[in-house]
């Protein structure tokens, strides 16, 4: 059983792989982690990129309610994929792979927010303003966030 750090880590890595799949990201973090779990095994390394690569096309291939299910069922494979591997090994090998796939996780996994294809993601602050009779409406799922009443109107 793995330490509840190591746990975190591996749920880091699981949803870091669905997180960068099809976008600019995936192509670094796909190599690096196929490297990590070929622990220098060519033909493992292999194998891991056509399992990545299948992952991509099985996100790709959801839609609606289903590609949520999908997402949350690739964050659990590798997840635990993750978590197999560190199992396998002794407690010094264990935490020097585990420092290996937070360094590969800080230099290629997605940072900050992500969108799926019809998103728009935005890091840090927002701020959305309609001032002197423009109008400014931001759509977020069936959320809609319009224009602020006029100051000074009243309602009723």
């Amino acid at each position: 059983m793995l330490v509840e750090a190591l746990t975190a880590l591996a749920a880091a890595g699981g949803t870091a792989v669905v997180q960068a799949a099809g976008t600019d990201a995936w192509a670094g973090l796909r190599q690096a982690v196929a490297r990590w779990f070929g622990r220098g095994d060519v033909q493992r390394e292999q194998t891991e990129l056509e399992r990545l690569d299948q992952t991509v096309a099985e996100l790709a291939a959801g839609d609606g309610a289903e590609a949520e299910r999908v997402r949350i069922r690739q964050e659990v494979v590798w997840q635990t994929r993750i978590e197999g591997l560190l199992e396998s090994l002794d407690e010094r090998e264990r935490m020097r792979v585990a420092d290996e796939l937070r360094t590969v996780l800080a230099q290629h996994a997605p940072q900050g927010v992500s969108a799926d294809r019809d998103g728009l993601a935005i890091g840090g602050d927002v701020e959305v303003r309609a001032d002197h009779g423009s109008a400014a409406a931001v759509r977020m799922g069936d959320v809609t966030v319009g224009n602020p009443p006029v100051l000074g109107s009243h309602q009723g």
